[in-house]
């Protein structure tokens, strides 16, 4: 075997433990959530924080009772059709909340593989610039959805529900899912201004790029958001869309920034 042969295959093997590493640790954080909970003791005033083995009251279901108690409009119920739906939306959950945590390990582990080719140096200050930005934009765009998109769709849908009088059910399944849909789409797509200043920052393309060809850049993001948006109205893909051209012009500006910092 060729010795170019030989380093491919350390290559791979390097690689697939590391994702094995990866796999392993969101999963056992899934099983966490899923099998622990949080609870909550007052003793002489004080308020301590335990985490206790449960089945019914883990994490897991807590967070699904935390998004359930703000996100739903008032005057909508929360219901399960089928056995098992809330069983499987707490296990979304759990999910989400695995991936979410394991950002660092995940970003760390790709650094990590092609950590031979930097200096220590370099090493260092590239995990910790590569980890901190795309975990924190990832947290921002989960909050974002969480305290603006998220309410104001679900209450401009149900309006036309309450403004007739009827009653209106949400089934838990559908939230769930309504709820993770928005979470990642605006996790990722908070990462917009990161992936354009990498782009350019690698050479590839030039601050000019970005100028030229907003009104494509303009057109993917009004589609993205009218894909992503569970409704037909042509309105709510506009909570969407319209962070996402901020972040556009974010990257572009931040752009800006570091060539105007580099020609000094």
């Amino acid at each position: 075997m060729a010795p170019g042969d030989m380093m491919l295959i350390e290559h791979l093997k390097e690689l697939r433990n590391r994702f094995l590493r990866v796999v392993v640790i969101t999963i056992a954080i899934m099983i966490f959530c899923t099998v622990f909970g949080v609870q909550i003791v007052t003793f002489s005033g004080y308020t301590f924080y335990f985490i206790v083995p449960t089945v019914y009251n883990n994490i897991a279901s807590q967070v699904t009772l935390f998004l359930s108690e703000n996100l739903i409009p008032t005057g909508v119920n929360l219901i399960q059709t089928a056995p098992g739906q809330s069983l499987y939306a707490q296990l979304y959950v759990a999910v989400l909340i695995s991936i979410s945590t394991a950002i660092p390990l995940i970003v760390r582990e790709i650094v990590a593989f092609v950590s031979p080719a930097l200096t220590t140096t370099s090493k260092n200050k590239t995990l910790v610039s590569a980890i901190l930005p795309i975990f924190v934009l990832f947290v921002c765009g989960i909050l974002f959805s969480f305290y603006l998109a998220i309410p104001i769709t679900l209450t401009f849908l149900y309006q036309y529900g309450q403004s007739l009088g009827v009653l209106t059910f949400l089934n838990i399944s559908d939230f769930i899912n309504f709820v993770l849909q928005f979470f990642i789409a605006f996790g990722i797509s908070f990462q917009l201004p990161l992936i354009m200043f990498i782009i350019s920052f690698a050479g590839l393309v030039g601050l000019d790029f970005w100028l030229r060809n907003f009104k494509y850049a303009l057109l993917i993001i009004i589609i993205f958001g009218a894909v992503i948006t569970p409704d037909g109205s042509g309105i709510t893909m506009w909570f969407i869309s319209g962070p996402m051209l901020l972040l556009y012009m974010l990257g572009i500006l931040s752009i800006k920034f570091k060539n105007r910092s580099d020609s000094n």
